[in-house]
């Protein structure tokens, strides 16, 4: 974050006032900031060191109550509890001071650019944050990484969501709580071990941190800021983040003694003067916020401990997150598929602890991942190995399984394609994530990359890392072999579409095809590819070629061989093709001399229906895309929606008389 941040004010000409938030006065009767003195906290630590519903160390406890605003209405506070998945949370709300608080570490959401332990590529470049892990006793979530990467991606966060996500802080007081929780960290050269940090609200804090003035050098330890050059210096989170608790508290002494100053000074009425002193007002306006503290976890299964403590904040957090800057549905499936990941390793369905450790990191991708793949078997060099890992751990088929996936993922009903797809997507494209863009992969895959049969049969990955082992695999595909089919059909879906060769059908693909196309799910189209030798072959070259750093080969119907695609061909020519040849085969037949028998008729009328199904649906979304563009809000009236709705009704019904009943949820 750089430190020749500007600071925008508004040009008013009005004066923006300091707004109390307690009810002390100074001797004219006005509100002014007061920080209570260290003494006055003792009583308040005292009550929640021995409340059997607080979990945290004296030294955390001491961090909570010396950053609150008024201490002494902590002493005797409520518990509040929160009901997670695995057990219940218990917090506190108080208004603290925001330079007492940190940022969010990590904030996957906002940082598009990070790469992830998955991908081979990433050892380079930055990657994403580890997950943090449970704390052995207190309610404390500890993050295994450096100190220096946290604080580079603390000071990177905030400089994001100061342009991503502005908030109205300074003119007015922060209103919506700020969800904090405990942390500790990995401190080898003399950081602080212990911290609170924000997991909802990191972007009204950046904002807070924003509003405090550059301060003067003194007030920030040299070792924090590196030039010497600079008089002044802007508060970056990462200052905070080092600061030991009592310099902290005395940074908000000085910013509130700085404020109060000026605001003293005699008006002169110029337009300068009304800035510099809203400046200061805002500061002292953004120098406090509410907060809501998690200071305790109770598990359902007391012999679990803290152990699914971070699985019940990640819960939380979630649920929570429906104001300001809402998490993206891939950002969703992100944290959803994490929580079900760990879910399946707190309750031991990835195996035994020797292989459910590597299998966990190795599917969630953050940490550890190159060890985690070499011991469960796998090259870690090939990143489509792992995303065929990913397919195969979340498309099981038992009971218990489909349950935690299912209350994972807050859904009842059977657990169908459409419903692991985001979580696998969202996991499998951090193979990718540090070498290639990954828009267009996204889009394809999540018209839907399963089909049926990687549910209804239990299938394993092999470690398929040489071009002899892929011949290999289409042999045994070629001679019907369930097992080889499968695992093909999932390396060459994840070879053509991360290649840019098998996309999300365009409008323009009948052009590019020269006639009608197969308009279904990527999954759909490998299903398809698999029940033709041709598509075995053309799956099993695209293995070899993408990994090769190739463009993948097309099937010659005449010759009968695989060659190099025609020069003028783009990827999504060679989708539009692909599409075809699914729909209509590899070889054009006379309409002429061979008649379609009857089941391949009715295949068509189907094909046809479903295609104009899914361009309505589509049209509804562009719908959609519109009125979210223009900010429209106003719903449809009745009259004008009443014979879709008849359609749409008719459609299901009629339906619903071909076709086999919906699955009962076993």
């Amino acid at each position: 974050m750089s430190d020749t941040t500007t600071l925008e004010f508004e040009s008013d000409d009005n004066e923006i006032s300091v707004i109390p938030v307690t009810d002390f006065r100074n001797s004219n009767g006005a509100f002014e900031h007061r920080l209570p003195p260290a003494s006055a906290t003792a009583p308040a630590e005292e009550y929640l060191l021995n409340h059997a519903d607080v979990h945290l160390s004296q030294e955390g406890i001491r961090r909570l109550v010396q950053g609150a605003v008024e201490p002494q209405e902590l002493n005797g506070i409520r518990i509040e509890r929160h009901r997670v998945e695995t057990g219940w949370l218990m917090a506190i709300s108080y208004r603290a001071y925001s330079p007492m608080v940190s940022l969010a570490i990590e904030n996957d959401r906002l940082l598009a650019e990070a790469s992830y332990a998955a991908d081979p590529h990433a050892s380079g470049g930055r990657k994403a944050l580890a997950m943090p892990e449970p704390h052995s006793e207190h309610a404390v979530l500890f993050h295994p990484d450096d100190y220096k990467d946290i604080e580079e991606s603390v000071d990177r966060s905030a400089k994001r969501v100061l342009i991503d996500n502005p908030q109205e802080v300074g003119e007015r007081l922060v209103e919506r709580p700020l969800m904090l929780v405990p942390v500790t960290f990995k401190s080898e050269t003399g950081e602080p071990a212990d911290d609170v940090t924000a997991v909802d609200g990191n972007c009204r804090l950046a904002y807070c941190y924003h509003r405090i003035p550059p301060v003067p050098r003194g007030w920030v330890d040299d070792s924090l800021i590196g030039s010497t050059s600079k008089k002044t210096v802007v508060l970056r989170p990462s200052h905070l983040m080092r600061m030991p608790l009592e310099h902290r508290r005395e940074l908000v002494r000085k910013v509130i003694k700085a404020a109060y100053v000026r605001l003293k000074e005699p008006r002169t009425g110029t337009t300068a003067d009304i800035r510099d002193r809203n400046k200061w007002a805002m500061a002292l306006n953004a120098l406090t916020i509410p907060v809501t503290v998690i200071v305790g976890y109770r598990d359902d299964n007391a012999q679990r401990g803290m152990q699914r403590f971070p699985a019940g904040v990640r819960s939380l957090l979630l649920r929570m997150n429906t104001g300001g800057k809402v998490f993206e549905d891939g950002a969703k499936n992100a944290v959803r598929a994490e929580e079900i990941i760990n879910g399946l390793y707190d309750e031991g369905l990835l195996g035994p602890e020797a292989q459910a450790r590597p299998t966990r990191d190795a599917l969630i991708g953050r940490g550890d991942v190159a060890a985690s793949m070499e011991s469960l078997g796998f090259n870690h060099e090939l990143p489509d190995l792992r995303f065929a890992l990913v397919m195969q751990q979340l498309t099981y088929k038992n009971w218990k399984f489909n349950a935690l996936v299912r209350s994972k993922l807050q859904t009842e009903g059977n657990l169908v394609l459409s419903r692991r797809n985001g979580p696998i997507v969202e996991l499998g494209l951090r193979s990718y994530s540090a070498s290639q863009a990954t828009n267009s992969p996204r889009t394809a895959l999540e018209t839907g990359c399963l089909w049926q049969d990687l549910v209804d049969i239990p299938w394993s990955v092999e470690n398929i890392d040489t071009d002899t082992k892929v011949d290999e695999l289409l042999a045994r595909a070629v001679t019907g072999e369930t097992q080889a089919t499968l695992l093909l059909g999932a390396l060459g879906m994840i070879s053509l579409v991360m290649s840019g060769h098998l996309l999300a059908a365009a409008g323009s693909a009948e052009a590019d095809a020269g006639t009608t196309i197969a308009r279904t799910s990527v999954g759909h189209i490998i299903k398809g590819l698999l029940a033709e030798g041709e598509g075995q072959q053309i799956l099993a070259d695209a293995i070899k070629r993408v990994r090769a750093g190739q463009t993948p080969r097309w099937w010659d119907a005449e010759r009968e061989e695989l060659i190099d695609q025609p020069n003028d061909w783009r990827g999504s020519t060679y989708n539009a093709q692909l599409r075809k040849a699914v729909r209509h085969g590899w070889k054009a037949k006379d309409s002429g001399k061979e008649k379609k028998t009857e089941a391949e008729q009715e295949t068509d009328k189907l094909t046809v229906f479903q295609e104009q199904l899914g361009t309505a649906v589509d049209r509804l979304r562009d719908l959609f895309v519109l009125r979210e563009k223009h900010g429209t809000t106003d719903r449809l009236a009745w009259a004008e929606v009443e014979a879709s709705f008849a359609h749409i009704e008719d459609i299901a019904e009629d339906l619903r008389l071909i076709s086999e009943p919906k699955p009962r949820n076993r």
